[in-house]
């Protein structure tokens, strides 16, 4: 009986931060499980990012290979060395997106070279669900391919019905903006407010729709499927997904370091988030929590516009006025606004260096 380390698993992850962590999370746990080898594949900075993750929690038993695939941004009309999402400003992410598809020649010639060299394909390819040619790779080596949702069962589902319907598009939408989503339950109704502003002007012949559509329809011809979530906690939405999808589906997570979910006090919570993200973050969990402890319930303001989204400059100061004017307390989770960078002119406290009264 072949040794189980034998065995390869290979993973795909989608070039941003969301995907990345989860994918690299999932691969420590499945070695946690069984000690598969498993061969995680992105771009060179992506690469080299995970490299610098892993270095910080060094396994005992280190079988996690990272490989990287040619890539060059400013062939696709991006900037020089941007190879994920975090460096892009949200009307960018779309040439990203689209560029992640120049990717398939390099897995495919990957693959054969693998095979080549093991006698035998992999046991399974796990794939972003944002890169469903891997399904068709897959297929054409002979192995079966598994696609993986980073966030919440909800969430994938509503994702997947909506860019494959867009429903908002259709006759079924009411005066006041409502409408149904299919494969949801009918008493489930969505409003037009509640769609990013590119979903809503998706009509099927937009750049963020020739990707999608056609991209999630592939990952749904995979063998079954992986979500970031918990089927006792989202219970609905595993179900709607589970429906939806008509695949296997197994819920993975949390996918948090273990740490994580059995606190050990004499490691900073600094430094979990650090071994996890391969970043520092600008102020510590333990200190957030600490000082929420000192606030009464529901008294505490939090802002965020996602980890994409950014406002400009002048949005920020006039919201950041607002919020001083409020003398409530708050959390502002800051991107820099746009125009500036966490390099230049952008510091952690969401002023402008240049407008900033010392």
């Amino acid at each position: 009986m072949a040794d189980v380390s034998e065995e390869h698993i290979i993973m795909l992850p989608f070039m941003a931060q969301g995907h990345l962590i989860p994918f690299l999370a999932l691969a420590k746990q499945i070695q946690k499980a069984i000690p598969f080898t498993i061969t995680i594949l992105n771009t060179p900075q992506n690469i080299n990012y995970l490299a610098s993750t892993i270095a910080k929690t060094p396994l005992t038993n280190p079988k996690i290979n990272l490989v990287s695939l040619p890539f060059n941004s400013e062939a696709h009309r991006l900037p020089p060395n941007v190879e994920n999402t975090e460096s892009l400003p949200i009307h960018q992410i779309i040439t990203l997106v689209h560029a992640s598809t120049s990717l398939e020649p390099h897995f495919c010639a990957f693959m054969s070279e693998f095979i080549i060299k093991n006698a035998r394909p992999p046991i399974c390819i796990i794939s972003d669900v944002v890169m469903g040619w891997a399904n068709r790779v897959a297929q054409s080596f002979n192995t079966t391919n598994i696609s993986f949702s980073t966030c919440g069962a909800y969430g994938t589902a509503a994702y997947l019905s909506i860019w494959q319907h867009l429903p908002h598009r259709s006759s079924a939408i009411s005066k006041d903006g409502f409408f149904p989503l299919p494969g949801f339950p009918d008493t489930f109704r969505f409003h037009l407010s509640m769609l990013h502003q590119y979903i809503r002007a998706a009509d099927g012949t937009d750049e963020w729709s020739k990707f999608f559509q056609p991209q999630l329809a592939l990952s749904l011809n995979s063998f079954g499927w992986l979500c970031n979530s918990v089927e006792t906690v989202e219970c609905t939405g595993v179900q709607i997904l589970k429906d939806y999808t008509k695949l296997p589906l197994w819920c993975v997570g949390p996918l948090l370091p273990e740490i994580m979910l059995k606190p050990n006090k004499s490691i900073s919570s600094s430094r979990i988030m650090d071994e996890r993200t391969g970043k520092e973050p600008g102020l510590s969990p333990q200190k957030c929590v600490e000082w929420l402890d000192l606030h009464p319930k529901s008294s505490v303001l939090y802002i965020s516009f996602g980890s994409q989204n950014t406002i400009s400059p002048s949005q920020m100061m006039e919201l950041a006025k607002g919020l001083e004017e409020s003398e409530k307390p708050f959390i502002w989770a800051i991107r820099p606004p746009v125009g500036s960078t966490r390099k230049a002119n952008f510091d952690q406290n969401g002023y402008p260096k240049d407008s900033r009264k010392e």
